[in-house]
């Protein structure tokens, strides 16, 4: 057995320790690390390696809730650290597995000691306005509700790394859908497993017995010994504290399956009842419940259904009007698959029909797919419960084929704009959902700034349409190609990278290019894709030839590469374009959201600069407007 203690006294940047020095003993019993610190701090902080395997660390207190966490310990270099919590003010027990004793992690001075944790940002691309978690890793938001003026958004949340692992469920409020505060972790990894997605709601009557007006959550918990099973805890102050339910799992697969996550719930009022909706490998099975304790099994619907193959994943189901008709309402499952997206990894599809309580009946043919954003970078699509007079929802913007890889380290993962669902008639009589970015985004803008009206046949630079240091602005725009095939706007930057946003009237399709907007080769790509394989062009033999030729003239990597969209989702001649730049990312609505595209981007520089073209035919652009977007 190897000893050593570690006196640790010096302030460090950022960090800051008790008065009183901290002793931290380190000893190795076989291939087991033990660390035991007393009088602890409130942290220890660990480097971080991200390239390297998972060191198991345990806080050791004889508990059967001590959690073992997957922490990429350093070996020989640090990226960057990592807080793990302490029983501050008394002795600290620290376990750690599969960490070799040469490691970088157990020189002296790496792991450290503190009170404080320092969040102030250091990385180049975490977003202006687009909400994020302070540190770590987060994908899906899940557990979203409002209540007494406050909307909670709960996320998957890795507080040990920048890569997916450990899942929690990260916590930010708000009252207004565009600044968020971060407060603790919802709920946390325990023995039994992951805590994936799910949801939360309102239990106005007390059916769960806890009281009314008690928030419940419904998760998955996800392990190799216990699979994927559904769990369920309760608040009783608002939803910031969850006490997990003492006869976990409330519902497990009837038939053994693998993947059975993501539960959603929502109240059926025709029948008084409960329901949830989860993802079961490629369909979704409904269940019911009196008191979101007890669930029987109603249904299942989407086995065959929408893009092929897919993976069907984090479900939603509301009912909306068509059309602003309030006597004329459809039912709406949303459907986060992977792979299916149009353009490779992951996407949000959506079907639109009708429930009785027992059996949901798509409108259309199982063939049909509907997808509720046309980029690359938007998945996992979830609303929040206890909005009474509209639908809500926010995604999380990224794709699986490149998450862990993208070039950024304190923080990876960042949410979409809040986006409120309608649904509206289309011109072929199909009933589809718009997805418009939330009136609350206005109280971003600054300094709003009208440009003149143009119409061109060739191309007009705008020098300096934005100055904004931080990549952080709105462009607003009415466009009417008029006898244009090809006619849109470039943003660029002083270093040539750009990102080309046009509409391709021949082909009838709104495209984003971002093949050349900045970094778009990073990490382990994958090989370019067959597109064939990755979407049944068989069903789908309109859109054949624009894949062949996106993917022969565009696709680098899985992130190099253009998206389009379908111009027949929209209803005139004028095309209304709101386009919103982050420091990492662009979403553009269109028509109020009848096509909404999301793809992240990283230009090393600003986009200052705008180029307006069209291909020898006349197109106007008018009522152009550029605002500075800020918290």
């Amino acid at each position: 057995m190897k000893k050593r203690n570690v006196i640790l006294c010096a302030a460090l940047t950022g960090l800051s320790l008790s008065a009183t020095a901290q002793k931290m003993n380190i000893t190795r019993v076989g291939d087991t690390t033990i660390v035991k610190i007393d009088k602890s701090p409130k942290f220890l902080i660990l480097p971080v390696q991200e390239d390297k395997d998972e060191a198991q660390v345990k806080l050791d207190e004889g508990k059967p809730t001590d959690t073992w966490m997957y922490i990429r310990l350093a070996q020989d270099k640090t990226d960057y650290y990592v807080p793990f919590k302490l029983n501050m003010g008394k002795t600290s027990v620290i376990k750690i597995l599969n960490l070799k004793s040469d490691a970088l992690t157990l020189k002296e001075g790496e792991m450290k000691l503190s009170n404080v944790w320092d969040v102030t940002n250091t990385d180049f691309y975490r977003p202006s306005y687009h909400h994020t978690p302070s540190y770590g890793w987060m994908n899906d938001p899940n557990g979203m509700f409002y209540k007494d003026g406050v909307y909670h958004l709960c996320y998957q949340y890795n507080p040990y790394g920048s890569k997916w692992g450990n899942m929690h469920w990260g916590h930010a409020v708000s009252r207004d859908l565009v600044h968020w505060e971060e407060v603790n972790p919802t709920i946390a990894r325990d023995p039994m497993g992951h805590i994936f997605s799910g949801s939360a709601v309102i239990d106005t009557d007390g059916t769960a017995g806890y009281g009314k007006n008690t928030i419940v959550a419904l998760y998955t918990s996800a392990s190799d010994e216990n699979g994927q099973i559904q769990c369920m805890a309760y608040s009783t102050d608002g939803g910031y504290t969850f006490h997990k339910y003492e006869k976990n799992p409330v519902l497990t697969p009837f038939d053994g399956l693998k993947d059975f996550r993501d539960p959603k719930v929502f109240w059926y009022a025709p029948l008084k009842k409960w329901y949830m909706i989860v993802s079961a490998d490629k369909e979704m099975r409904f269940y019911s419940s009196p008191n979101l304790k007890d669930w029987t099994y109603v249904s299942a619907f989407g086995e065959g259904y929408g893009v092929q193959p897919n993976q069907f994943e984090c479900p939603d189901f509301f009912e909306l009007p068509v059309d602003g008709d309030t006597n004329k309402k459809k039912w709406v499952m949303i459907v986060n698959i992977n792979p299916g997206c149009l353009f490779g990894g992951s996407a949000t599809e959506y079907f639109v029909g009708d429930f009785d309580g027992n059996n949901f009946v798509f409108d259309s043919k199982p063939s049909v797919a509907k997808f509720l954003d046309y980029g690359k970078d938007h998945y996992a699509t979830v609303t929040f419960s206890g909005v009474k007079d509209r639908v809500l929802g926010i995604a999380w913007m990224s794709n699986w084929q490149y998450a862990n890889v993208t070039p950024i380290r304190q923080y990876r993962g960042a949410n979409t704009l809040p986006r409120e669902f309608k649904l509206f008639t289309g011109k072929d009589g199909e009933i589809y959902m718009s997805s418009n970015v939330a009136p609350e985004v206005g109280l971003l803008r600054r300094n709003s700034n009208s440009l003149p009206d143009l119409l061109i046949s060739h191309e007009k630079d705008v020098a300096n349409v934005s100055s904004n240091k931080e990549n952080a602005f709105e462009l607003e725009m009415n466009v009417m190609p008029g006898q244009a095939t090809k006619t849109g706007i470039i943003l660029y930057n002083n270093k040539g990278e750009k990102v080309d946003i046009y509409f391709d009237m021949k082909k009838g399709r709104l495209i984003m290019d971002r093949t050349e907007s900045g970094k778009v080769n990073f990490g382990e790509q994958a090989e370019p894709h067959n597109i064939e394989k990755e979407f049944d062009l068989h069903e789908h033999p309109e859109i054949k030839e624009p894949f062949r030729k996106l993917n022969s003239v565009n696709y680098k990597n899985d992130f190099a590469l253009g998206t389009w969209a379908p111009l027949t989702l929209c209803d005139a001649d004028t095309y209304h374009l709101d386009i919103f730049v982050d420091k990492c990312s662009i979403e553009i609505f269109v028509n109020g959201g009848r096509i909404a595209m999301t793809n992240l981007v990283f230009p090393t520089q600003p986009y200052t600069s705008i180029k307006f073209y069209s291909d020898g035919n006349k197109t106007a652009f008018k009522n152009i407007k550029v605002s500075e977007l800020g918290l």
